[in-house]
Order: structure tokens, then sequence, then C-alpha cells
């Protein structure tokens, strides 16, 4: 083997402690897609770089992290091969701030939020980023835990975030009928909200915003709560 070079195996094993979901066939199904290009030995085997490293590196960051579809991160990895820097895609999603704050009132006051970079993903990303087995992924839709986008065959952010929270809860032992409890919870919530901020909305027809707030409100409350019960 040339210096330097790795085998697929090697590459699974300096991967595997960052990216916990990746396989020798997901490293083989980037390929498929373009995405990297190992070199091949006489016999035929795959041969990583450093370079292919962390080419594969960057691609699972920006799918574990950011959800990018395969056609943006190709985006981004041509940019990088003409000598570009990839846009900045600041925080990832899931790193959201504490709600323990040293001031509450600042804390639980809304403010306005940067727009989210949308996300349009087929079934099959849908799979391969999220980690889930075509079963599982069948069961959330069964019980419309998942669902594409209104009138298309593209699944969105929020789909994405299920799938990928449930491929997280299967380790322990919480599959799609556990998260249908939390479904059926969550609308009777929503439910209540609409219900109970109704008046005041007739009140103040300007106030489309507020729906949102109160949504942002009662997340950080539910959050508190469930925090609560948990270390009681």
């Amino acid at each position: 083997m040339a210096l330097g070079l790795r085998s697929i195996g090697q590459v699974l094993a300096v991967l595997k402690p960052d990216f916990d979901d990746i396989s020798i066939s997901k490293i083989r199904f980037l390929e498929a897609e373009g995405l990297i290009s190992p070199e091949r030995a006489p016999s035929g085997y795959r041969r990583y770089s450093d370079s292919d490293i962390e080419r594969l590196r960057y691609i699972l960051d920006v799918q574990k992290n950011y959800y990018l579809p395969l056609k943006v991160i190709r985006e981004h990895l041509d940019m990088m091969d003409r000598g570009q820097h990839p846009p900045n895609l600041g925080p990832a999603p899931d790193e959201a701030p504490e709600l323990e704050a040293a001031d509450p009132a600042e804390e639980l006051t809304p403010h306005p939020r940067p727009p989210r970079r949308a996300i349009r993903v087929t079934r099959r990303e849908l799979l391969e980023v999220s980690g889930l087995s075509e079963a599982a992924l069948t069961e959330l839709e069964k019980h419309q835990l998942v669902i594409p986008r209104r009138g298309t065959i593209y699944y969105g952010r929020d789909a994405l975030t299920v799938a990928v929270v449930a491929r997280k809860l299967a380790g322990y032992g919480m599959d799609a009928r556990h998260l249908r409890v939390v479904k059926q919870s969550a609308e009777r919530e929503v439910g209540l909200i609409e219900q109970a901020i109704a008046p005041h909305l007739r009140r103040n027809p300007a106030a489309r915003a507020l729906p949102a707030e109160v949504m942002q409100l009662v997340l950080h409350a539910h959050a508190a709560i469930m925090r609560s019960q948990l270390t009681q």
C-alpha cells in the first residue's frame, strides 16, 4: 500500500469516533454519488488519501449537523475543488442555547431569528442522512410522523429532524409507537394554545407573529417542566 493511503476499513476506524452511523456501505454510496474518488490499487481495492478522509469528514459533518442534501453538498465540494471556501453555515441547528439563563426575563423575551436554510431531500437522501432503515422509515410514515412536504415527494427539515431523532431513540428502545404518543400530545398542546390565544387574535388581527412567539414560550416551559420531572 502506498505511503499515506488507507483501506476503506481503516477509514471507517478513523471516522467512527466522530460519526457513529458511518458504515462501509455509506462510504461506497458517497463514492457512487461522485462525492469522493479514492484511488484504486492494481488489485481493485479502494485506497484513501488524507484529503479523501477530510473530504469525507466534511460531507458527514454537514449531513449530520446541517442536514444538507447531496445536491448542495456537491456544490460545496465543487467550490472547494476550485480553491474557494464553501458557504459559512453558522451554528449547527442542533446547537441550541441552554435554557438556563442568568436573566430569565432576557431568556424568555422573544427575539427575531435569522431565516434557516431550507431543506429538501429525497427519500433516498433522507435514509442516508438519518441512518434509518427502510423498515423504520416506513413505520414512521405509517404513523404520519414523517411526511413529505405538501404536494411534493420531497422531505423538509422537520421530517429529517424526526427521522434523525427516531434513529437515535431506537438505541434506547423507543420506536414509532412511542413517538406517536409524543405526536398526539403535541397536537393536543397546539389545539390548547390556539384556543387560548383566539380572543387575543380577534382583538389584534395584525398580530400574525404571535402564535410563533407563544409556541416558543410554551417550548421553554415544556423543556423546563420535563427537566424538573426528570430530576425529581
